[in-house]
């Protein structure tokens, strides 16, 4: 008996911790003094979802993929240079995104 018990509050303590994760408030990027700065991040070195050939952090597939971002220092995205003399952007690029 007591071992379902055990299991009961095992499941509840779980629940508990994944509520207070979901509910829990996240710092925005801009509150850090960060922005996504899109189009300079290496192959597999994205921050998170951008477009289409991503998910989440690491999923870019080429160097400065134009959809994939990365958090940066608020105000230096623009003035990023990356091969090419290309810059940063703080919207997405529709360059070297993966077919």
């Amino acid at each position: 008996m007591s071992n379902h018990r055990s299991v009961k509050l095992a499941l509840v303590g779980s629940l508990a911790a994944a509520i207070a994760s979901v509910s829990a408030p996240a710092v925005a990027a801009d509150e850090k003094g960060q922005e996504k700065c899109y189009g300079v991040a290496l192959k597999a070195q994205n921050d998170c979802a951008a477009g289409a050939g991503t998910t989440c952090s690491g999923s870019s597939t080429v160097d400065y993929q134009g959809n994939a971002w990365k958090l940066v220092p608020k105000g230096t995205c623009e003035t990023m240079e990356v091969a090419g003399g290309r810059k940063g952007s703080l919207q997405p690029l529709s360059r070297d995104v993966p077919k």
